[in-house]
């Protein structure tokens, strides 16, 4: 979100500015890190996009994505923060051919699996600077639609068991995965994913992407 890469500038000392696919991508340290910061946009292709510049021309050792997302679980409310094990498409259908709901034909895996190191560093570095909220690690699930219908939600649940839904993360993950980049994907809740969807969102994304942003900051140095 641009709340998000706008609060970790502000902290960065910036050296270099590089624009590729309408995309600003910023170098620079961050909490005595090396990084690259960017807004990949809205989506599924614009993540990938991202995620594949920053393996070409930036050469990264690691992806930790940020953004939001609809909860998929009573128990994960508004504010709280979740973090993958793996994620996956809830938009891909090739059953005709005989693959999984979900699988993307020849790609050889179901839901892309996070770094476990990564993952481990994001769940104890969210404990200690986001104390007020609950944070939770399972399955990310991510396709190009803004889940507001109980129904479809409903659906997705039964189908791939994640834990919050969005429209970016599983491409990070697959672009990570053929690139062999170790990732994590953090997703500060928004929303319920239902018919509130619309009212929640704009309420609580300041206040999702100040969590977020607190949480990568920290985890810099112990990546």
């Amino acid at each position: 979100m641009e709340l998000e890469v706008e609060t970790l500038k502000e902290k960065m000392e910036i050296r270099g500015r590089t624009k590729k696919a309408s995309m600003e991508f910023l170098e620079g340290t961050l909490n005595q890190t090396e990084v690259v910061v960017v807004q990949s946009g809205i989506g599924k292709v614009n993540a990938a996009l991202c995620a594949q510049i920053l393996a070409d021309l930036f050469h990264v050792s690691h992806i930790i994505n940020t953004g939001v997302a609809g909860s998929l679980k009573k128990e994960i409310d508004i504010g709280d923060i979740v973090v993958s094990t793996d994620a996956l498409y809830h938009d891909v259908d090739v059953r005709v051919f005989g693959y999984p709901l979900g699988e993307v034909p020849q790609v050889g895996c179901l839901a892309f699996p996070a770094d476990e190191h990564l993952a481990q560093i994001a769940l104890s570095c969210c404990k200690e600077v986001n104390p007020e909220i609950s944070v939770y690690q399972g399955r990310i699930v991510s396709g190009d639609q803004f889940i507001s219908d109980k129904q479809v939600k409903d659906n997705i649940i039964n189908n791939f068991q994640g834990l919050c839904v969005e429209m970016e993360g599983a491409s990070i993950a697959h672009a990570s995965y053929l690139n062999q980049i170790p990732f994590v994907i953090i997703r500060a809740i928004s929303d319920k994913a239902d018919d509130s969807a619309e009212m929640d969102y704009p309420t609580f994304e300041k206040a999702a992407a100040a969590h977020s942003a607190a949480l990568v900051e920290h985890m810099l140095p112990l990546v």
